[in-house]
């Protein structure tokens, strides 16, 4: 069994996360971390055990990883993404949403269309036990076929919306949305990073024929701490038979013809260690892709820059007031200008 080298791209809290991950995984080990902030880097090499580097390039020369972790903000992601490619790095995951304004959506496109380095988005949670056991329901058929995917996040689109299209997108088989209708107000200035509206609502249509409500932002429902905006990310599937329910961080629940079952996130050790599993079992996921053992996952950068468009075409019908077709959905490079005007 090859051992594969991992090192992360910044330091602070997600990034960390990531490398923790591999004291669960047999096959892989951190061999380095990379930080501008000397401060940061230095603490995460000293708790592992690592060379701690200032700069990225010179990390991944000197490494020669298999796969290479990015945890910025948004506004790095093609630099590092196009750094990455021209390295020749294996493989890649990326901290989630890949891109928050058209243009650098573009070049990421141009980016997956060309590199030969396997780029995955890092949205652990579709690994997260619980929500596996939904997703296992529906897909074993006894359900039947589902009609409605109710998905919703306490934060913005930027900040969680997206989490959450992806992790409902999982439960029903992961298909493409096709068309999209739907409304936003307000401009989110709470995190300059990840800008947004401060709401955002639409109804979305599948090309497996499930619709959807996705809703993000202070006009979706509470699902764990009032005083947070950010305890609250819902996933729901209703299908002929019977439905699945997953709350990030309150209960989850299926109910079906054999009879029902629920817990809380909380169960099985906890939030936090069933994030660690997660993310553990998302590395995984991404060396068996790496092997060719296993289809590219439902995270791959092409399905993950088809779910920004549908971010794009919202805004787009609500500016314009319909349906946006995906299909013929062509965003211009000034359309999140637009929206925050």
């Amino acid at each position: 069994m090859s051992e594969y080298k991992a090192v992360v791209i910044s330091c602070a809290g997600r990034g960390k996360a990531h490398l923790k991950a591999y004291e669960m995984i047999d096959n892989a080990r951190a061999v380095a971390c990379c930080d501008i902030r000397e401060d940061r880097r230095q603490a995460l090499a000293d708790e592992l055990g690592i060379p701690g580097y200032a700069d990225a390039a010179e990390m991944i020369r000197a490494e020669k990883p298999d796969i290479v972790h990015i945890a910025t903000g948004p506004t790095a992601r093609v630099e590092l993404l196009g750094l990455v490619s021209e390295l020749g790095v294996p493989l890649c995951t990326v901290e989630k949403p890949i891109a928050v304004n058209v243009p650098d959506w573009r070049a990421l496109t141009e980016i997956e269309k060309l590199s030969k380095t396997k780029f995955a988005i890092c949205h652990q949670f579709r690994w997260q036990p619980h929500l596996v056991a939904c997703q296992n329901a529906v897909a074993g058929g006894a359900l039947g076929e589902v009609r409605f995917l109710d998905i919703s996040a306490g934060m913005n689109i930027t900040g969680q919306g997206t989490h959450t299209l992806n992790y409902g997108m999982s439960v029903i088989g992961d298909p493409r949305v096709t068309r999209v209708f739907g409304n936003i107000f307000g401009w989110d200035t709470g995190d300059l990073t990840h800008p947004a509206p401060t709401a955002s609502e639409a109804y979305l249509t599948f090309d497996n024929g499930v619709r959807g409500l996705w809703t993000s932002g202070p006009i979706s429902p509470h699902y764990g701490d009032p005083k947070t905006d950010w305890q609250h990310v819902h996933v729901s599937a209703y299908a002929d038979k019977g439905r699945v329910e997953w709350q990030e961080f309150g209960k989850w629940e299926i109910v079906s013809p054999d009879g029902e079952r629920r817990g809380t996130c909380a169960d099985d050790g906890g939030w936090a260690h069933n994030n660690l599993v997660a993310q553990a079992a998302f590395h995984e996921a991404m060396f068996a892709w790496l092997a060719d053992d296993a289809a590219a996952p439902g995270t791959n950068l092409e399905q993950s820059l088809h779910e920004c468009a549908v971010v794009f075409a919202l805004y787009q019908s609500s500016l314009e007031h319909r349906p946006i077709e995906m299909a013929k959905f062509d965003p211009p490079d000034n359309l999140v200008e637009r929206v925050m005007l």
